[in-house]
């Protein structure tokens, strides 16, 4: 159906249709649009506090803390490939926007301590409740000129003679915009805070989980609808683009600069970490992988290949169970294919409409896309989701987002994110050996194993008890 629709564009298009059957045309699309951006805060806002808040740092210890350092490093080396990757390819093109005219924002002269500045503003917002539809700036007001009349003997010569020279003062004022790294940035305190508290903090666990699980559905839900949706979308821009054969080429650049970051990312880099830090082959521990990896694929969702993954650490790469039942379930906060992919979307986004991107503006993207990556959901088209809202840390339209839904193919980047959780097993068991070496009996909590435990499809360890002769239990 989106591939039908799709076509009808280019049939419709050479009839030059009014803007009103343009409009018409693109309508459920942009109901489909605004039924994802309903539910993308609360959905965040559950799914970072209650992967944060199960963590419980203060009883897995240092193992947790490794995983978590583990999951933001790598995270945030996809983000900095990403945008690195859009800069240096330069994909976005604002001379080929809709009808050949861009709608250019004025760039104003802000300076790299203001934006680096205004990031830490937006950081700790002073008002959670106004962070979820405005964010902070600095603004640049001209301060008022003096003049002096004075007498030239030349006659041609102005007799005004400027006697103070401009000025510029900062003002902070807010504008329209979810203050997306506030809201991450608390919620990620929220959930590690609320994960070091005692029996109660399951009431509030269990309240997030039954929200995430509602959210979640309903984004299901609405994905149905993604072929009429979006080849409503898709439709309605291929009647409106004024120069489509040099938009459709840009788009083949971003694809191409998405994919050099995924190969680079898994054939180089996640290598090189490995073979730093456990000292073995790492193409060797990457073939073993090729199951879970096929059906990442297949099913570009890393969810249904985590049975098969548990499978090859128990077997093949005999990973301590300790650990693989510990990261692998909570696998869902690293999505290292994921914090690439919007990092790229955005830069490209901003490229198409002109925007400035500073210093500050970069970083903001940065840490925004390194903290939204942890709050993807394992399943399909989810990273759109998550772009849609980070549009909203640069100012940027979140129309053009639908473009993306065109050319989405999030096969590759779940590959990445099945291979992240698995590499992190490797390394953390690795720095974790004295911990691990720590006889069965004396290991605490989430690490004690005293029966055999196996996968479930939703990745839930389930653990079977033996029979205590003595007691009957």
């Amino acid at each position: 159906m989106l591939n039908a629709l799709s076509m009808q564009g280019f049939l419709v298009r050479p009839l030059n249709p009014s803007p009103d059957v343009i409009m018409l045309i693109s309508y459920p699309g942009e109901l489909f649009m605004r039924v994802l951006k309903l539910m993308i805060l609360p959905f965040v806002i559950s799914c970072l506090i209650m992967g944060t808040a199960t963590l419980n740092i203060s009883k897995n210890g240092r193992i947790a803390v490794r995983t978590m350092t583990y999951f933001f490093v790598t995270s945030l080396i996809n983000v900095t490939l990403g945008i690195t990757l859009v800069l240096l390819i330069h994909p976005g093109d604002p001379s080929v926007k809709f009808n050949s005219t861009v709608q250019t924002q004025e760039v104003s002269p802000v300076k790299p301590l203001d934006g680096f500045l205004d990031m830490g503003r937006n950081l700790v917002p002073d008002n959670l409740f106004q962070a979820a539809f405005e964010q902070t700036f600095t603004e640049y007001v001209p301060v008022s000129i003096k003049y002096e009349h004075v007498e030239h003997p030349n006659e041609n010569a102005s007799n005004i003679e400027v006697i103070q020279q401009a000025k510029i003062n900062r003002h902070l004022k807010f504008r329209d915009g979810t203050n997306t790294l506030g809201i991450i940035f608390f919620c990620l305190i929220f959930g590690c805070v609320l994960g070091t508290l005692g029996p109660q903090k399951h009431i509030v666990i269990n309240f997030f989980n039954v929200i995430y699980e509602v959210l979640l559905k309903m984004l299901m839900g609405a994905i149905w609808f993604t072929p009429v949706g979006v080849g409503s979308i898709i439709c309605g821009k291929i009647i409106s683009l004024g120069q489509l054969s040099q938009t459709l080429t840009q788009l083949s650049w971003f694809i191409l600069a998405v994919a050099i970051g995924f190969g680079i990312y898994q054939f180089i880099i996640i290598q090189c970490i490995y073979f730093f830090f456990v000292r073995k082959n790492p193409f060797k521990y990457y073939g073993s992988f090729g199951p879970a990896i096929l059906t990442a694929f297949a099913t570009a969702s890393k969810s249904a290949a985590l049975p098969i993954t548990f499978r090859i650490m128990d077997d093949k790469v005999k990973v301590d169970k300790r650990i693989t039942r510990f990261i692998l379930p909570i696998g869902t906060i690293n999505m290292d294919g994921t914090a690439l992919f919007i990092s790229a979307s955005i830069i490209f986004i901003a490229q198409m409409n002109n925007i400035y991107l500073g210093m500050g503006e970069i970083l903001t993207i940065g840490l925004s896309c390194t903290a939204a990556s942890m709050s993807s959901a394992t399943v399909p088209s989810a990273a759109l989701v998550l772009v849609l809202m980070l549009c909203s840390t640069i100012n940027a339209p979140t129309e053009d987002v639908s473009l993306l839904f065109a050319i989405d193919w999030d096969r590759l980047r779940t590959t990445n994110n099945l291979l992240g959780d698995c590499y992190a097993c490797a390394v953390v068991e690795k720095l974790s050996r004295v911990e691990l070496s720590v006889s069965e009996d004396d290991d605490a909590g989430e690490y004690k194993m005293n029966g055999q435990a196996s996968a479930v499809s939703n990745g839930t360890c389930v653990i079977d008890i033996p029979r205590n002769e003595t007691t009957n239990i």
